[in-house]
């Protein structure tokens, strides 16, 4: 079976570390100093600080061991007890139906001007229940637990504000370890996206951003929970199809009016397909300006995505809280078995 029953969540899920007292590394500082000559203490090795931040071995760092033990309690809150039981309830006294008209203004009419993906979360689910998982590591991408009328959710989403909300090799491995946790412990994934696309560059292509960026992708495929996206801005290329695509299987995708769904940015694809007519313009500006305009009403929009069938619904931002409850309640039943074997070949 591809689960086993009765696993439940344990230590080695997440990392919890208190800052000041707790300390991890494979090869300590007097090992180091020995063999490779390295002097550094056990603080700048493997502190709190570092592993929330710089390696992402830790998932969540307190300033107190207390601390660190209320994080915990709060961690659990979210899951089942095993990963063949639902995760639990709470009673909500936050309204499953209320709007939340501040959503219709979030998104900037500059689409070169970021925002706070984080505001759009908790405006979205149930007051004071965002948890948010790896905060410091990989904050181009953001992934945690909330809770949506009262049930548990992974939420998974770009960070418009980090990068432009950029994917790369660190927020590939962060989006996948949510979204196969998510998986083992039945919790829906609730997918919020605004991304241009993968980073470019060197050091991205030789440390394997293909191979990472599969990881998301495999994660999404394998997933068999309930999955719903929202496309509240940018939606580009490869990193569109990644983040909880239709064709990755998703149950409902969703859009805001202000999506742009293209394999590229209507900037890119003008000075690629009317390169020519650009060049040869008496005003190369102006008629780039006027073509990118072209390309996006043409192309680069979420009524273009929902006629050829990659979108649901495009919603009203204000409505994107109902209509996630609405759908989850109508897929929470759902039961798509995987063929039966041990495991696919994930590309680690």
């Amino acid at each position: 079976m591809r689960r086993r029953r009765g696993y439940s969540p344990a230590l080695t899920d997440f990392i919890i570390m208190a800052e000041g007292t707790s300390f991890s590394f494979v090869t300590g500082p007097d090992v180091m100093r020995a063999v490779t000559g390295e002097r550094v203490d056990v603080e700048t090795l493997g502190g709190a600080q570092v592993h929330s931040a710089v390696s992402g071995v830790a998932h969540f760092s307190a300033p107190t061991e207390e601390g660190a033990l209320a994080l915990c309690r709060r961690l659990l809150s979210y899951l089942p007890s095993n990963n063949v039981e639902n995760p639990p309830h709470v009673r909500t006294d936050d309204d499953p139906w209320r709007m939340n008209p501040a959503l219709n203004d979030v998104v900037p009419l500059d689409r070169s001007v970021p925002y706070d993906m984080c505001e759009v979360i908790h405006r979205v689910v149930d007051e004071e229940t965002f948890l948010e998982v790896h905060r410091d590591w990989a904050q181009n991408a953001i992934v945690g637990f909330a809770r949506l009328n009262g049930h548990p959710v992974g939420i998974v989403a770009q960070q418009p504000m980090v990068m432009a909300g950029v994917m790369d090799i660190n927020s590939s491995d962060k989006i996948c370890r949510l979204v196969r946790f998510c998986d083992c412990f039945n919790l829906p994934i609730v997918t919020f996206v605004d991304s241009p696309g993968f980073l470019p560059g060197m050091a991205q292509e030789h440390g394997g951003i293909i191979r990472h960026g599969a990881k998301a992708l495999y994660a999404y495929i394998e997933a068999t929970v309930p999955k719903i996206s929202v496309i509240t801005r940018k939606a580009y290329g490869g990193a569109y199809v990644v983040m909880s695509s239709k064709g990755l299987g998703t149950d409902i995708n969703y859009a805001w009016p202000s999506a742009e769904i293209a394999v590229m940015g209507p900037s890119g694809a003008a000075n690629i397909l009317y390169r020519k007519e650009i060049g040869e313009a008496a005003d190369p500006a102006a008629t780039h300006a006027r073509l990118v305009q072209e390309y996006r009403e043409k192309f680069a929009n979420p009524y273009r995505a929902a006629e050829a069938g990659f979108i649901d619904d495009i919603i009203e931002p204000r409505q994107t809280r109902p209509k996630l409850i609405a759908a989850l309640g109508a897929l929470r039943e759902q039961f798509n078995p995987m063929p039966p074997k041990k495991h696919g070949n994930m590309p680690v």
